[in-house]
């Protein structure tokens, strides 16, 4: 019975969000409130369960996720985006124009929320496809693709953080694996697959072609990069050192503490204040009012995943979730493949990659501990799964329809299927890394 519950109460969080268009922090308070009382959670105290699993779940994540934010802002506000474009595309050359703009999409997508990323660096697609009369989808899919791969797989956007904390991962392990899963998965969703395309016609708006900066107000080419991929660059020297060095309580305990994200986010966003803002001129209160910017324009994102550490803690402390693991172990599907697929089907209903994958997470974290599965490559398989086929319940699809001014067939044809093959090829990579480590 415990299981018809849970099949229900997700089909209707689903509902909510998709037919009754409610707010998804909302619609997840209410299907973990509901879930609670009729998997037999004591009435008072049904009300503690989510208290608890929202103060347990932000925790761990509004510090990441907060100075991740602040220090995308800082990237995109500062020039420091366009300049690493700017870099890249004169490095590249106009035979490789593709390229150019999916390795700037890695790049800038690593600090950058999708969001943010997309609107700021559209602009750059356009103005090329005007300057070298290309097609606008063959030249800029493969930077969208870059974008849509670090926002599924990469710490420290929402959704990857958020997995890690949920399924007891190590960052700085998944940010490694996520690396290499998501280069294949770039390039066949990006370069590769856009040749089969170029022929799909797209007439950008004219609104939509960018308003450049000048040379001189753009922050240098070093202090960009170095600024934009500092965190990527810690993690992964935090997570190489214990390997390479000398194993003492001392180092040990430093280590510890110099690996943990937030202190990690924390330097990088302090580092950016400095390089991109009090060295370029700017005023430490316009840093800070940016800053403040920035946390508002993640407000709901930090509530939606508070919301499903909600209804994840309803399910943990009805028992309803070592009944379920149970079950799933004895499923024949590779326990990697199951959480993809999971999270494949709520995105598929709900749309949200975000939602997918942490809804995923609450029903399938049970399940590592007795499977002995990999909890770096679970996240990066609901990652992947949360990323399929992307469609009309999307709002990612429909940004790129409207900015392209494609008809949804097109649509379908082209960013839905991009987003299909992320999906598939970043479990591929998934299951290939499982079997070789």
């Amino acid at each position: 019975m415990s299981f018809i519950i849970v099949i229900c109460c997700i089909l209707l969080l689903v509902g909510l969000i998709t037919w009754g268009k409610i707010n998804s922090f909302l619609a997840f308070l209410i299907v973990s409130i509901l879930a609670g009382i009729l998997l037999g959670l004591p009435i008072q105290k049904v009300v503690g369960a989510v208290q608890q699993g929202i103060g347990d779940t932000l925790g761990s994540l509004v510090i990441v996720i907060s100075l991740g934010a602040m220090l995308g802002k800082m990237v995109a506000e500062s020039g420091a985006a366009e300049k690493i474009a700017a870099v890249l595309m004169h490095t590249f050359g106009a035979k490789y124009l593709q390229w150019a703009l999916m390795v700037t999409g890695f790049i800038i997508g690593i600090p950058l929320f999708y969001g943010v990323g997309f609107v700021l660096m559209v602009p750059l697609i356009f103005s090329i496809v005007h300057q070298y009369k290309l097609p606008a989808v063959y030249i800029g899919l493969p930077m969208l693709a870059a974008l849509s791969v670090t926002h599924g797989f990469l710490p420290p956007h929402p959704s990857p953080t958020a997995l890690v904390a949920q399924l007891h991962a190590n960052m700085g392990i998944t940010l490694l694996y996520g690396l290499v899963v998501a280069i294949p998965s770039i390039i066949i969703a990006g370069p590769v697959f856009s040749r089969f395309i170029k022929h799909i016609p797209s007439y950008p708006l004219a609104t939509f072609l960018p308003k450049q900066k000048l040379a001189s107000e753009l922050p240098g080419t070093a202090n960009s990069f170095i600024t934009a991929l500092l965190p990527v660059a810690l993690l992964m020297v935090t997570t190489a050192l214990p390997h390479i060095i000398k194993s003492t309580p001392a180092n040990s305990a430093f280590l510890s503490f110099a690996g943990e994200p937030a202190i990690i986010m924390l330097i990088a966003v302090l580092v950016a204040a400095y390089t991109l803002g009090i060295a370029q001129g700017k005023k430490m209160k316009a840093i800070m009012e940016l800053y403040a910017d920035a946390v508002k324009d993640i407000a709901m994102i930090l509530l939606i995943i508070a919301g499903a550490g909600a209804l994840k803690q309803v399910m943990t402390d009805s028992g309803v979730s070592s009944q379920i693991a149970a079950v799933l172990q004895t499923m024949p599907v590779q326990p990697l493949i199951l959480g993809w697929l999971m999270a494949a089907v709520i995105r598929l209903c709900v749309g949200s990659a975000t939602i997918a994958g942490l809804t995923t997470a609450g029903i399938i974290a049970p399940l590592l501990i007795k499977a002995n599965v990999n909890p770096n490559l679970m996240v990066l398989a609901v990652g992947a799964g949360s990323l399929m086929f992307s469609h009309v319940n999307d709002a990612g699809f429909w940004m790129f329809k409207e900015y392209f001014n494609l008809s949804i067939k097109n649509t379908i044809k082209t960013w839905s299927i991009m987003e299909t093959i992320v999906s598939v090829v970043g479990l591929a990579g998934v299951l290939l890394l499982d079997y070789c480590i």
